[in-house]
């Protein structure tokens, strides 16, 4: 059985067998910040589970990557969406789709060119437009995850929002790709991309707390989930706390 159904009926069943309220987020995540609880009306059930007030900053991890790279999508899909699914009262995410691709100004609008062909360079100005209209994090991570983990990152768009944000109108995400909007939203990233400390000379290029090394990024992408977990510096969560455990009895 999913797990996210697993936890949806979890939910059903401390709170005496009413149904879950209508919700356009995945039952798993309802708990994963105040603001969702109580927009999903389970606020009186959260936090004997999974809400905790932080008491410590949270892990911050930036992704800088590219939409059709098969060494970034793997990251995004195996490490980095699981582990905010688990972990995301205690962890920030910035998602910057660029990577390696090149731009140029001609006649006042920036034209790029992606490493992976123009596909490419479509999929990171959809991702883009994604985080920008959709605002909540909640709701872009999850449509971003779906794209990245299909066959065809952007021929799954519209299949994912009706999955993971049905009231977004597609109109509104495509006018922003093919409009000014998305063309100056992209050169933001190419800016972001280029002022990188030291300079990516690779992708996925992985900052945590704002800082890159050959080690901090090895460790993200094999054991994400536990590297969060020991930087978090305020009380575990039950998460972290089970997997310690675990690990314990190996």
């Amino acid at each position: 059985m999913h797990c996210w159904l697993l936890a949806a009926l979890a939910l059903w069943a401390v709170s005496g067998g009413d149904s879950l309220p209508a919700c356009n987020y995945p039952p798993k995540l309802l708990c994963s910040s105040w603001k969702m609880a109580v927009a999903c009306q389970v606020e009186k059930v959260c936090p004997k589970f999974y809400h905790r007030p932080q008491a410590a900053n949270p892990v911050s991890l930036s992704l800088y990557y590219e939409s059709l790279c098969p060494g970034c999508r793997n990251f995004l899909v195996t490490q980095l969406f699981p582990t905010w699914v688990m972990l995301s009262d205690i962890m920030n995410i910035t998602l910057v789709p660029y990577g390696n691709a090149q731009e140029k100004n001609v006649s006042g609008k920036w034209q790029f060119k992606c490493q992976h062909g123009e596909p490419e360079c479509k999929g990171n100005m959809i991702e883009t437009c994604l985080l920008y209209q959709l605002k909540d994090f909640f709701q872009s991570f999850p449509v971003i995850f779906c794209m990245e983990s299909a066959g065809s990152v952007v021929e799954n768009l519209e299949a994912c929002l009706q999955l993971y944000a049905p009231t977004v109108q597609l109109a509104e995400i495509k006018s922003c790709v093919t409009g000014d909007l998305g063309n100056k939203l992209m050169h933001h990233n190419a800016q972001l991309t280029d002022a990188l400390s030291p300079p990516h000379n690779y992708v996925p290029w992985i900052l945590v707390n704002g800082k890159h090394t050959d080690a901090l990024q090895t460790r993200a992408q094999t054991a994400l989930f536990r590297m969060v977990c020991e930087m978090y510096t305020g009380e575990k969560p039950d998460a972290c706390k089970d997997a310690g455990a675990e690990s314990q009895l190996l």
